[in-house]
């Protein structure tokens, strides 16, 4: 056995480990860093199959960003676990029914891919690089990944709107009233009759017994 051929094993068998314990974990932290782990076992099957740029970008967005985005959420909201997995097993035997039949649709579309795998790994060289990676996006993959990018503007959108409440204890002003307002509108002149310092002094005389 070639020792690549062994990194390859050692890295499945610890992301298939780490990615067990991310659904059987009772701690959400525990199951967010097993997450973690499978990211870095998965980058480095990634590395072994010659696609760095894949495996740097995984780790640095999915590891990065997503996860210690996960980790803060996770850690800041008080969570009740066990209001979470009341009715698991109930929903057990229609989640391990879905669970196989997307496990068949995949193993059905990638089955002839990996037989004719070295054969299609020597057509397209290394996929694995910006160069070729960019070269494949933008020419033969660009409606995809037009439609992708717009329906996660969508996603973006939708989720500010959602997420947008107007509260009533701050104080703010709409920027189109500001940038329309008139000089009349800022400063308001009043005219005061003038009180002298001798029509006092008399006033108060009269007012005296």
């Amino acid at each position: 056995m070639e020792f690549k051929t062994a990194l390859f094993y050692v890295f499945a068998a610890i992301m298939i480990l780490a990615s067990t314990r991310v659904i059987t974990a009772r701690n959400p932290v525990h199951a967010a860093l097993f997450l973690v782990l499978a990211f870095f076992n998965a980058a480095g099957i990634w590395m072994l199959l010659e696609a760095e740029f894949l495996a740097i970008v995984l780790v640095l967005v999915y590891v990065g960003a997503v996860m210690v985005l996960f980790l803060f959420v996770v850690m800041m909201l008080d969570i009740d676990t066990d209001k979470l997995r009341e009715g698991f097993w109930n929903y057990l035997p229609v989640a391990s029914f879905v669970g196989v039949i997307i496990v068949l649709e995949m193993a059905a579309v990638l089955w002839r891919s990996f037989l004719s795998f070295d054969q299609q790994a020597v057509a397209a060289g290394n996929i694995g690089g910006t160069k070729e990676l960019g070269l494949l996006i933008y020419t033969k993959y660009i409606y995809g990944f037009e439609i992708a990018a717009a329906i996660l503007l969508v996603a973006i959108i939708a989720a500010v709107a959602l997420t947008l409440r107007k509260r009533k204890d701050t104080k703010h002003f709409d920027p189109a009233d500001a940038v329309r307002v008139k000089r009349n509108d800022r400063l308001k002149i009043v005219k005061i009759a003038p009180v002298t310092t001798r029509g006092a002094a008399e006033a108060d005389v009269k007012e005296a017994p």
